[in-house]
């Protein structure tokens, strides 16, 4: 049976180190997210996903979700009592505005919530997590009828929403949708269409489902201009707020899926189903990149979540697992062989785990708090920067993040040799529930192209300008200290392949646009790198300065010293290779015919 514990010193550690979470008590929202009060909800929420959510996660993927016949889905044993205590206990309304019944507490401080969730049941987080996603839509371009009619209830999490883009003929090109909104007389509108892939789309843990559509209006163009956003509650709201008649979105099947088999992902049908225009007519992309963006941090997420708990399970493992003896002699003579932890190739793949997780964990949570400082921060200039900076850096925390998280958990399985592919052991389901993360809220591909296409030269490339100035800033406050060479050194070089690489595509991709599509995954990767990088920068820096200070707890940053160094010698040497991949350019990729293939 997998176990999980919440890694909660190490996310004080970098709320602290890296966020700096205090140093924005004069901003909204932060003055209440005192030192006190964090390190109860990390603690109480850790103890939940470890008692609560964990328990559950195996049983669930085994049993599943199920469909009956009049299109009503009921979800794994367990799961119902489950998500009362989560809303009952509020953990729905860390982040939402207070107007709205939330406790309105940064971002940053539900993303850390967030992975313990992923980390102890992904599916079942996903439920509360496209909640969350069609909050911030409805918050920012709803009419402040339809906030009142819709946000308390879904803050509560006795409401939950959902996102409907993908359609059976169309997943990333959303031009091509199908779906049809039919005007009517009293200002609502008839929704018509299927739509496929939807996580949470169907059942029995809230009282309503709210879900977020995706159509096309009459006359509207046919293309990604005449997309409008509509809200189409499962049941009818009544004037009151009471819950009237069944709409016309009914679930037609459950979609047999490889991993997060207890999350409901569902074909919903709608067969003239009342809608309501959310937002302006034909600038329903818009409003739907609010949640999307959201939704790929969100998924970023989750691929740390199961680098950490599928990591944390190996190391268990190769603690116990005594086989073959230390390379350098026994290491416990008295013993027939010893734990396989002692063996060097084993523990690179352990080190590998935590060198990225924890990498990545002070990542996501830096990026988290740019979107609290997006939104919240004194001035204008800070705002935008902050702006500029998430804006850059969302496709490579979706895009690396978890594309290391599926490596990491797949290593991880490997440590338990054949028992990782037995499901008692439950590797095996995190290898296929990391899966899933590379795939959904735009393929990694997708991500590397949006980087490289959108994202690089997006205002005059201010915000590739800005983090390149970051991350040299860094490297300067760093020249003070020796000690941080070792890391310091490494990723001045691999900063200084960025900024090469970036030119390299500026130049020759927009002279041939397959160079730049040839090498998007490349740059991200690249981009990851040097972002995982900086973190380990800020986190040496931090643990040397607590050592100096005479902290209690030198066993803690004694190790994050030692993984630091390992992040150095074993992931930044992948820069050099992958700028090298990028500037191969298109020609070979793009030689071969199609019929050749």
């Amino acid at each position: 049976m997998p176990a999980y514990r919440a890694p909660v010193k190490d996310t004080q550690f970098v709320l602290d180190a890296v966020v700096g979470l205090e140093k924005y008590s004069n901003l909204e929202g932060f003055g209440q997210a005192t030192p006190d009060v964090v390190k109860a909800i990390l603690e109480e929420g850790g103890k939940f996903c470890e008692n609560v959510l964990a328990p559950i996660n195996l049983s669930g993927d085994i049993e599943g979700c199920t469909r009956h016949d009049d299109g009503s889905v009921t979800t794994p044993a367990g799961f119902k009592a489950a998500y009362d205590q989560f809303v009952e206990a509020g953990w729905g309304t860390l982040m939402a505005d207070e107007a709205f019944g939330g406790q309105g507490l940064p971002y940053v401080v539900g993303t850390a919530f967030s992975e313990y969730m992923s980390s102890s049941n992904m599916a079942f987080g996903m439920y509360p997590g496209l909640n969350e996603g069609a909050q911030a839509a409805i918050e920012a371009v709803g009419s402040a009828e339809q906030k009142h009619r819709f946000l308390p209830n879904m803050v509560k999490g006795v409401w939950t929403g959902t996102m409907n883009l993908t359609e059976p003929h169309c997943g990333t090109d959303l031009g091509l949708i199908r779906t049809r909104a039919a005007p009517q007389d009293d200002g609502s509108y008839k929704i018509t269409g299927t739509k496929i892939f939807i996580s949470a789309g169907e059942h029995d843990l809230s009282d309503n489902i709210i879900h977020l559509v995706l159509a096309k209006t009459s006359g509207a163009p046919d293309n990604v201009k005449g997309i409008s956003l509509f809200i189409v509650p499962k049941f009818l709201v009544n004037d009151d707020g009471s819950l009237g008649a069944r709409n016309g979105v009914v679930c037609g099947s459950i979609e047999h899926k490889m991993g997060i088999h207890a999350n409901a992902t569902c074909v919903l049908n709608y067969d003239g189903a009342t809608g309501y225009l959310l937002g302006e007519e034909n600038k329903g992309l818009r409003a739907m990149f609010i949640m999307m963006n959201a939704a790929r941090l969100g998924v970023g997420v989750q691929g740390l979540a199961m680098g950490e708990v599928a990591y944390q399970n190996a190391v268990d493992y190769a603690r116990d697992r005594t086989q073959g003896r230390a390379l350098t002699g026994p290491a416990d003579p008295a013993a027939k062989a010893d734990p396989i932890i002692v063996h060097p190739d084993v523990r690179r793949m352990l080190m590998d785990g935590r060198a990225f997780n924890e990498g990545a964990r002070a990542l996501i949570l830096w990026g988290a708090l740019q979107v609290d400082l997006a939104g919240k921060a004194a001035t204008p200039e800070e705002r935008q920067l902050a702006d500029d900076l998430i804006s850059l850096l969302t496709p490579v925390i979706k895009g690396y993040c978890t594309d290391l998280g599926y490596r990491i958990a797949t290593e991880s399985q490997q440590v338990f040799g054949g028992h990782g592919y037995i499901r008692e052991w439950g590797m095996e389901q995190f290898v296929r529930d990391a899966r899933i993360a590379q795939i959904y809220e735009g393929t990694n591909g997708i991500q590397a192209m949006d980087l490289v296409g959108r994202k690089l030269g997006a205002n005059g490339g201010r915000g590739t300008q800005a983090y390149l100035a970051l991350v040299n800033g860094a490297l300067a406050d760093a020249r003070g200290d020796e000690r941080l060479a070792e890391i310091a050194a490494p990723l001045e070089k691999a900063l200084g392949d960025l900024q090469a690489a970036t030119m390299w595509l500026l130049q020759n991709g927009l002279a041939n646009p397959n160079n730049a599509g040839a090498g998007a995954t490349a740059y991200l990767h690249l981009m990851g790198i040097v972002a995982l990088g900086h973190m380990w920068l800020l986190m040496a820096g931090a643990s040397h300065a607590a050592l100096d200070a005479g902290t209690t707890d030198t066993d803690f940053h004694t190790a994050k010293l030692v993984t630091a160094r390992y992040y150095a010698q074993r992931y930044f040497p992948d820069a050099r290779a992958l700028r090298a991949k990028l500037e191969a350019g298109s020609e070979a990729m793009m030689a071969m015919p199609v019929s050749a293939f």
